[in-house]
């Protein structure tokens, strides 16, 4: 059984953080749809509340809001989220998915709506791109 990726994003520092999670433990999340909220104890985030504004299936097909259910079609998109048209107008015929989060979903997106007692910093750590890099020549 795979896992899921669920990207943790906090809108007052403005940086997000990747959690991954067991999908038997966020047994929870399954059946959720896009907007909806919930407890962040599922990812080790006591006292934090958490709102789904999106993520991506197995395949690397976006989740859209409009579309209801766990289900997986083509749609003519012409505006975002899914599809951003670089001409006035412009369609597509893209594969989506719908807005109820799956087994098949691999990454969920969720901003922070009420914060707990600890920073997501200290409770989430620095992650590999926080340190500087090199310059040329060092």
């Amino acid at each position: 059984m795979a896992d899921f990726k669920v990207v943790v994003s906090d809108p007052k520092t403005r940086r997000s953080y990747s959690v991954i999670v067991d999908q038997d433990k966020a047994a929870g999340i399954v059946g959720k749809r896009i907007g909806e909220n919930f407890n962040g104890d599922i990812l080790g985030l006591s006292s934090y509340e958490l709102q789904i504004t999106g993520g991506t299936d197995k395949d690397g097909f976006p989740m859209i809001p409009s579309v209801h259910g766990p289900v997986k079609k083509k749609t003519v998109l012409s505006h975002p989220p899914g599809f951003n048209p670089k001409i006035k107008g412009q369609r597509k015929r893209m594969m989506i998915r719908g807005n109820t989060i799956s087994r098949d979903i691999t990454q969920i997106n969720t901003k922070v709506i009420k914060e707990g007692n600890k920073p997501l910093e200290e409770l989430l750590g620095k992650k590999g791109g926080d340190e500087p890099k090199p310059k040329q020549g060092e």
